[in-house]
């Protein structure tokens, strides 16, 4: 994946930081051809800022009809 306004190798030094802004780009984005993966999702997901209706449809890939009573 390639950014022009983002310096990475800077990024990269904070791991956990350059993970949370990696799958927001690819959510956001687009993937180029990359699978973003389910268990990555999960795990960072209170962390990620993303587009609504975005948000809405991975959180119900993701955990069902049990997502849309979460209140999110």
């Amino acid at each position: 994946m390639r950014n022009w306004n983002v310096d990475t190798t800077e990024l990269q030094k904070n791991p956990e930081q350059f993970a949370i802004w990696r799958l927001e780009q690819l959510v956001n984005f687009g993937i180029g051809g990359e699978k973003i993966s389910a268990e990555e999702l999960r795990v960072s997901w209170d962390r990620l800022i993303l587009d609504q209706d975005k948000r809405a449809f991975l959180g119900f890939l993701l955990w069902g009809k049990k997502f849309l009573h979460r209140g999110n």
